[in-house]
């Protein structure tokens, strides 16, 4: 399937805020507390141009995508539940993948808790590298990195 991404309108902030709460909602029971992109201001991200939508007649898939000194920080990265399994995240990451080298960036730089093991397995197998774990008030922070083709 040939997926559409492009930046999330103003109009938009509904659904892209359902579709992070339903993303993450069972990560919330899992770890006893809130993801902190569950609280994100999804308005500022979105009229700051950093959150991209993906879908087919609504949003499916949301990125947020956040300029650094080196790299681009994949802030977010959150599907429906419905569709979880079907690619849309690894499309998403592929997305990012080239819009960091659009941008003239050589690497994407992305974070996640250690207790959400399905994520960083799919990072690791989608060729990110584990650059460092950050101790926090609820367990760790899993950093993780990966070069991109520059085009």
């Amino acid at each position: 399937m040939r997926y559409e991404f492009r930046p999330a309108r103003a109009t938009e902030l509904a659904e892209v805020t359902e579709v992070v709460a339903e993303a993450y909602q069972p990560w919330a029971i899992a770890l006893g507390f809130r993801p902190p992109p569950m609280d994100a201001d999804y308005a500022g991200l979105i009229e700051a141009e950093r959150v991209y939508v993906m879908g087919h007649g609504g949003v499916d898939g949301i990125v947020v995508l956040v300029d650094e000194d080196d790299c681009l920080l994949v802030q977010n990265v959150a599907v429906r539940p419905g569709l979880q399994g079907q690619g849309v995240g690894r499309a998403l990451l592929g997305f990012a993948e080239r819009e960091a080298a659009r941008r003239g960036l050589s690497a994407l730089r992305l974070y996640t808790h250690e207790k959400m093991a399905s994520n960083v397995a799919l990072y690791l197998a989608l060729g990110y590298v584990e650059t460092d774990r950050q101790p926090i008030s609820v367990g760790n922070l899993v950093h993780l990195r990966k070069t991109v083709a520059m085009s």
